[in-house]
């Protein structure tokens, strides 16, 4: 009898460890972040690689949102704000682009430099928000009068560039002479006086050997000498 229950006892005491044991698994497997996570609903470690992405998000938004600004920034630099085309930096770079497609690709086109002929005489008699209701009269004008893929500038003042793609010369002068003759028939009313503006064009062609700064004075230098003309064939150019 005294062996059964010293046997007994060993039985009762493996029992215990056994509990203690399994007690102790449960406890360390509670502790798992793993399972801590799956219990939840998760992956394990899911919080961990994930830490980064609202700071990568918002880096991303902050960004694309300096990007936004600075392109916006360039094309304001790029504008004449009174008659939303481009101003002379902005022609000069389209023109620039335009050269190297056209060096590159044996394209054609045209350099139109047009000035606006009694405009001064305007702003001296009806001050410069008539001169001004001109400058935006002409540019609606050039824009009927020209494609969607051409480009228009404003170089200053009542100077204006015109980029004509795929013109010939005989092409590229009538289109000269018939932006004057569009421009020639604008008529203003200011306080009960009427007014008419004008225009010379000068007219340089682009081809494969075409320089950037040459088109321009070679334009320029057109126009000048067309303005002297035009003062013998229009009254007050």
């Amino acid at each position: 009898m005294p062996k059964r229950k010293k046997s007994g006892a060993k039985a009762s005491k493996a029992a215990k460890g056994r509990k203690s044991a399994a007690a102790g698994r449960k406890a360390a497997r509670s502790q798992d972040p793993r399972r801590t996570a799956a219990a939840k609903g998760g992956k394990p470690n899911a919080g961990k690689p994930n830490d980064g992405k609202p700071t990568v998000q918002r880096l991303r938004r902050e960004l694309a949102k300096a990007l936004a600004e600075v392109e916006q920034l360039k094309a304001s630099s790029e504008t004449d704000f009174l008659l939303d085309i481009l101003n002379r930096r902005g022609f000069e770079r389209e023109l620039a682009r335009s050269i190297a497609f056209i060096k590159r690709y044996e394209a054609t086109g045209a350099l139109l430099v047009l000035d606006v002929d009694r405009l001064k005489p305007i702003n001296d008699a009806f001050g410069h928000a008539a001169g001004d209701q001109v400058l935006k009269a002409v540019v609606k004008k050039l824009q009927s009068q020209v494609r969607a893929s051409d480009v228009i500038g404003r170089l200053g003042g009542d100077e204006f560039a015109l980029l004509l793609w795929n013109l010939s010369e005989t092409d590229a002068r009538a289109k000269a002479a018939a932006l004057e003759e569009a421009i020639d028939s604008l008529a203003f009313d200011f306080a009960g006086r009427s007014a008419n503006a004008g225009a010379s064009v000068g007219v340089a062609l682009l081809d494969g050997h075409s320089d950037m700064r040459i088109a321009l004075e070679q334009a320029d230098s057109a126009m000048y000498v067309r303005k002297a003309q035009r003062r013998h064939e229009v009254p007050g150019a």
